[in-house]
């Protein structure tokens, strides 16, 4: 029992181990599996590169002026403008590759060169993208969001229309059309279009342009992945950027979009807080401007109200108005002495003859006029009197007009007075007046003071503001991009994709890879014994193996194992062995019927030997003829009894027999002479057949005419060999298997599953079967290192019956 269990562990054992060489002996076995394996990636892969546009490469590499990692920037220029505020804040390169590869800069650029329409027209091999000089008309979609995609056909007409067709929208096909013209407004099933002319437009476009929208997101997603973004170097703060497109122009115009639009998106970073201040400070001018407005409109009108432009000004008016009402009062009140000393002095007796005095500085009443007609008068007569008397005549009249005089001048200084004492009390009203104010003018001042102190802090909060926002602007002006192009984008002329030798070697890696992967994954999950390596471990003894050649070994690597079996099933099994053959097959039946006789050793006496298998289509009744034909050719005598009285598979080799074993073992009144039949090739080999299949054959095989069948073969033959059904699928063998002196089991290579070998094993532990023997059928035949052919193991599975050149096997 141990013995038995260890064997069966040595055959698992045996079925889990597949060596290296028995693996490369697989695939060189299926050598045409890799040839043509290799012929059609090749061929798929020759299609794929014609068919595949050809991408290429733009790089350009821009320099980030302040230093990475941490480190701020010095020059003359941001150590000049430190104290203004003008240098920013370093930039962090690492950050800046980040920023260059964000979505918001792909999606502005994406719209900025509208790269979410695609336009292409019918190539050889590919469709071929229009973009830039070679595209005519551009598209415009008015009515889709950038959520939507929508595609169409546009065919130029010979009279200069437009024809629309294949619409698309959101994935929803349409068979709608439409017509228009060029720079018109056109209804779709995508929404309104405008179809322009570029300034590439030659005035006519003869192929058909396949125009397709893109979703802004899927656009920005395809872009940002074909674009690259990295430093050149971990020390340097020079940035790589490259980008693969179909179209060169294309993708050089989306590398200096990306450069500007990240430096636009860097001054905006940068200039926030500038910007922010200049809003900061417009808002607080407008607020100023607003309360400056206000106190100048208080103090304007407090002034008005007050009369008041100036305190300081109206307070110096003010005394001057009162020294200059003095003055005035002076010099009125000397007129009035003046005019009133004239008077008493008219008055006077004395005075009479006397001159007035002249130059008094009486300005009003013309009396000055009538002071120097007075002394001219008087002067007149004192002469008259001095060349006469008092008592001349002419004095005496002169007298008269002088004292009329007198009385005119009196009267005058008199209204004079009463004139000069009305000025003098008006200018001491004035005066006083005057006086008035300038005794009001410090509270005046002090209620003028507070909202002229709000007058100056705004004034000068103003002034201040307007300088900053000066300033501002300045510093935004000096804000210059931290970048500096180093190489513009430029590249090969050569596509960098499809990579035709890359995709080759791939095509040939992949053509012998399959085949591996496919053999090593159809010998993993096979569970069919491969040849003699898988039954080394066990204990039933080995008699030898029958190869698989000729045609038939052809066969079974082209066709199918339906087919093979199809064919196998319709054809009658061929004796091969002859007398004179050296071929790999007769050497095969000399080599297994030589271990027979060494098995059989010096026993006496003819020997009943039983040939079945574990399941159908094993090869074993070509075994048993072959085998028994080649004791024939030694001339021994030799019968085949065909007991499967079920399939009758041997019988056929004999014809259409409608006499046979089962009829003898059924009537006793059938003889043995009239069921054997002689093979014509061979003197010594005789067949019984077996003749009408009968409708119960196990009940047959259990009467009594079985043995005396048997007892009265050996009487007359050497050997008796008896073809017997698979023991799994009924219960004759083991009934034929008490009459047999040994059982030869015939395992098909490819056909018997290797779970079953422990099972052969009990067969064997247990003596179930008398003297069993192990042939293995259908290995193929390896060529030896030594130009010697030996036989190998078969990868090329077969269910039907072995055939050496023609012949067929089941």
């Amino acid at each position: 029992m141990a013995d038995n269990i260890s064997a069966n562990n040595q055959v698992k054992q045996s079925e889990d181990f597949i060596s290296i060489q028995d693996f490369l002996y697989m695939c060189l076995s299926k050598w045409y599996w890799f040839a043509i394996s290799l012929v059609v990636l090749i061929a798929l892969a020759l299609i794929y590169i014609m068919r595949t546009p050809p991408e290429y490469t733009r790089s350009a590499s821009m320099l980030i002026k302040e230093e990475g990692k941490g480190q701020s920037i010095s020059s003359d220029v941001s150590s000049a403008f430190a104290s203004m505020g003008l240098v920013q804040s370093n930039t962090n390169v690492n950050n800046e590759v980040i920023a260059l590869q964000s979505p918001a800069i792909m999606t502005d650029v994406v719209k900025r060169l509208h790269l979410d329409v695609n336009y292409k027209v019918d190539g050889r091999f590919y469709d071929r993208v229009l973009y830039g000089q070679n595209l005519p008309v551009s598209v415009s979609f008015l009515d889709l969001n950038d959520n939507e995609s929508a595609s169409f056909t546009i065919k130029p007409a010979a009279d200069g229309t437009l024809g629309f067709s294949d619409f698309v929208r959101n994935g929803e096909e349409s068979d709608a059309e439409a017509t228009g013209k060029l720079n018109d407004t056109i209804e779709t099933p995508v929404g309104r279009i405008v179809v322009s002319t570029t300034p590439y437009y030659s005035g006519t476009f003869d192929s058909d342009v396949y125009v397709s929208r893109s979703t802004i997101y899927g656009a920005v997603q395809s872009y940002s992945q074909r674009l690259s973004v990295g430093l050149a170097n971990e020390d340097a703060t020079i940035i790589n950027l490259s980008i693969t497109d179909v179209c060169i122009q294309r993708a050089e115009d989306v590398l200096n979009t990306l450069i500007a639009v990240y430096n636009e998106n860097w001054l905006k970073d940068k200039n926030q807080i500038a910007v922010s201040t200049s809003m900061f400070i417009n808002d607080r001018l407008k607020v100023i401007e607003n309360e400056l407005g206000t106190v100048d409109a208080d103090i304007a009108s407090y002034k008005g109200e007050n009369l008041l432009p100036d305190i300081q000004a109206a307070s110096s008016m003010y005394m001057s108005q009162s020294q200059e009402t003095n003055a005035q009062i002076l010099e009125l009140s000397m007129q009035l002495s003046m005019a009133k000393y004239i008077k008493s002095y008219l008055a006077a007796g004395e005075s009479q003859n006397q001159l007035l005095p002249a130059n008094s500085g009486i300005s009003g009443g013309n009396i000055e006029n009538q002071i120097s007609e007075y002394n001219t008068a008087q002067l007149q007569r004192n002469n008259l009197v001095a060349n006469s008397s008092d008592e001349n005549p002419l004095v005496k009249d002169m007298d008269n007009a002088l004292k009329s005089m007198r009385e005119a001048i009196i009267t005058s200084i008199d209204n004079l007075v009463v004139t000069l004492n009305t000025q003098i009390e008006t200018l001491e009203q004035t005066n006083e007046q005057i006086m008035a104010k300038i005794a009001a003018s410090p509270s005046q001042a002090k209620d003028l003071l507070s909202d002229e102190r709000q007058q100056k802090v705004k004034e000068a909060l103003y002034l201040f503001l307007l300088e900053k926002r000066e300033e501002n602007e300045l510093s935004q002006a000096f804000t210059a991009y931290n970048t500096r192009i180093i190489t513009p984008p430029t590249g090969s002329m050569l596509p960098t994709a499809p990579v035709k030798r890359n995709i080759f070697l791939i095509a040939i890696a992949l053509g012998v890879l399959i085949p591996i992967a496919v053999i090593f994954i159809k010998e993993m999950f096979n569970t069919a014994i491969r040849g003699r390596k898988d039954i080394e471990g066990m204990n039933v003894p080995f008699l030898g193996e029958i190869p698989l050649i000729g045609k038939k070994k052809r066969f079974s690597r082209l066709a199918g194992m339906r087919q093979r079996k199809k064919k196998y099933e319709k054809e009658v099994p061929e004796i091969v062995v002859r007398a004179q053959s050296r071929d790999v097959i007769n050497e095969a039946f000399r080599v297994v019927r030589t271990n027979l006789e060494f098995v059989i050793g010096k026993e006496e006496g003819p020997k009943v030997i039983m040939v079945t298998s574990m399941n159908p289509d094993s090869g074993k009744t070509f075994v048993i003829s072959n085998l028994a034909a080649s004791f024939a050719i030694k001339k021994k005598k030799t019968v085949i009894v065909d007991l499967d009285l079920r399939k009758a598979t041997l019988s056929s080799y004999v014809g259409n027999i409608k006499t046979g074993v089962s009829n003898y073992l059924a009537d006793k009144d059938v003889s043995l002479f009239s069921i054997i039949f002689k093979d014509k090739s061979i003197l010594d080999l005789d067949i019984i057949p077996v003749g009408t299949i009968p409708p119960n054959p196990a009940e047959l095989l259990f009467s009594e005419r079985l043995g005396q069948l048997l007892s009265e073969l050996k009487q007359k033959y050497d050997y008796i060999f008896i073809d017997c059904p698979p023991v799994e699928v009924v219960a004759d063998t083991s009934i034929i298997g008490r009459h047999a002196d040994y059982t030869l089991f015939v395992a098909r290579a490819g056909l018997l599953d290797k779970r079953m070998l422990p099972q052969i094993n009990g067969f064997y532990a247990d003596n179930k079967f008398k003297g069993m023997l192990l042939v293995l059928n259908g290995t193929e035949v390896a060529q030896g290192r030594y130009g010697y052919r030996k036989y190998g193991y078969s990868y090329g599975y077969n269910y039907g019956y072995g055939s050496y050149e023609g012949y067929v096997q089941k």
